[in-house]
């Protein structure tokens, strides 16, 4: 029997010819696999054909747009997902719901190799590969890129020389990967650190120098999860969508961000997340209001290194496992509104409400109908500072106190 390859397909030049230099270079037949999660683009159905005029024996295509909205992104958000707190892992969240519909189409043409795109200098090697591994150790990888050195030249002679039905001329300037949590951009003249993007590097969001009349919204959530926008019910795709329209008008979301990539290497990386950064800054706020102060700090730690497995190709790990069991427990009373102003690329919370709020009015108020006991203070601060108290005065007895002339001890 042939050996079969699923290959991750996007419709472009590189994973077109890819379906018939893997052919030539191990002799498998080729199953592309398309997966939808709001790259938007050209339609599923055409794609489909594509593969299959470029040599695929089968394609397999999936609309996972809500999958990945309401089992990969909300989770982020649940998180607060910020990678080096600024980006919200657009590409990292995305891996792992296509290499899932990758094996699955292994599982049902009977593949024993899963195929992908990506060089050997990127994070997403490493994504694509361990998710595999993850969800399915049986099966090989490749990379055609990395492993069959398809480079972009060969690419383009390769499609003109079997007169495969895609263009081959055009050469965009940058490397781009989208989807409805955000873009990715890099490559071309940004590699140099010090150049500042040009307006043809943003798609997702407006300029924001000039920026249309403030927009404000409500944003409902119930357990830490969007549900309605300005009192309007929303899936969580319709949410983020949405928000992208709304937020990606007043520029917000913008990210120009030199990051520390898993494989050593550190990179320069311009994202637009205009939906991700609003619905993140009023899920934290809400959070502000409604979780018990030792947990919020706990769950900051957590947020931390929940962000780094899932931007190291962990997803599919024990330990992510284990903390998303912390995470979805924080999450039982983040419900109310958040009412945000997008203006000029910023998210500004000016206005919360929660039935379930440890703010407390009378609590915190400095006017009449003040509840707080005063009195009490003093004998907290006694016994806060107990231990600090005592160990001063050990510095003094040894002759370690502070020296107020120099402030060092």
């Amino acid at each position: 029997m042939t050996e079969r390859v699923v290959l991750a397909y996007s419709g472009g030049l590189d994973t077109s010819v890819a379906i018939g230099w893997i052919g030539e270079a191990t002799g498998a037949e080729v199953i592309a696999v398309a997966v939808d999660v709001g790259q938007g683009g050209e339609d599923l159905e055409v794609i489909r054909q594509r593969a299959m005029d470029c040599g695929a024996v089968e394609a397999y295509v999936a609309d996972a747009r809500d999958e990945f909205a309401t089992d990969y992104c909300m989770p982020a958000l649940r998180a607060n997902g910020l990678y080096l707190d600024r980006y919200p892992l657009v590409s990292a969240l995305s891996r792992p719901v296509i290499v899932k519909h990758m094996v699955r189409a292994a599982r049902q043409f009977g593949a024993t190799t899963v195929a992908h795109g990506c060089t050997g200098k990127g994070n997403d090697q490493v994504r694509f590969e361990v998710a595999t591994t993850s969800l399915a150790p049986d099966l090989k990888s490749i990379a055609p890129v990395r492993d069959l050195a398809l480079t972009r030249e060969k690419a383009i002679d390769y499609a003109e020389k079997h007169a495969l039905p895609i263009a081959t001329t055009k050469h965009n300037p940058f490397s781009i990967d989208q989807n409805v949590w955000g873009r990715a951009v890099e490559t071309g003249y940004l590699e140099d650190i010090w150049n500042e993007p040009t307006k043809d590097v943003y798609s997702y969001t407006d300029d924001p120098t000039f920026p249309p009349v403030a927009d404000e919204v409500v944003i409902t959530f119930e357990q830490g999860v969007p549900v309605a926008l300005d009192g309007v019910q929303v899936t969580p795709l319709q949410a983020i969508q949405e928000m992208n329209r709304r937020a990606g008008a007043q520029g917000v979301g913008r990210i120009d961000i030199v990051e520390d990539r898993l494989v050593g290497i550190k990179s320069r990386e311009i994202y637009e997340a205009p939906g991700a950064i609003a619905l993140i800054a009023a899920h934290q706020e809400l959070e502000n209001v409604t979780l018990e102060r030792e947990q919020a700090r706990f769950k900051r730690q957590i947020e931390q290194r929940w962000t780094e497995l899932v931007y190291d190709a962990m997803w599919f790990s024990p330990l992510k496992r284990s903390l998303d069991a912390f995470i979805d427990d924080t999450q039982k009373y983040v419900s109310g509104d958040i009412r945000l102003v997008l203006h000029g690329g910023r998210a500004t919370v000016t206005g919360r409400r929660s039935e379930a709020s440890l703010y407390d009015f009378n609590l915190a108020t400095y006017d009449e109908g003040d509840s707080f006991d005063q009195s009490q203070a003093r004998g907290f601060i006694e016994i806060y500072g107990l231990q600090a108290k005592l160990a001063a005065a050990r510095d003094v007895k040894f002759g370690n106190g502070v020296d107020f002339g120099t402030g060092a001890f």
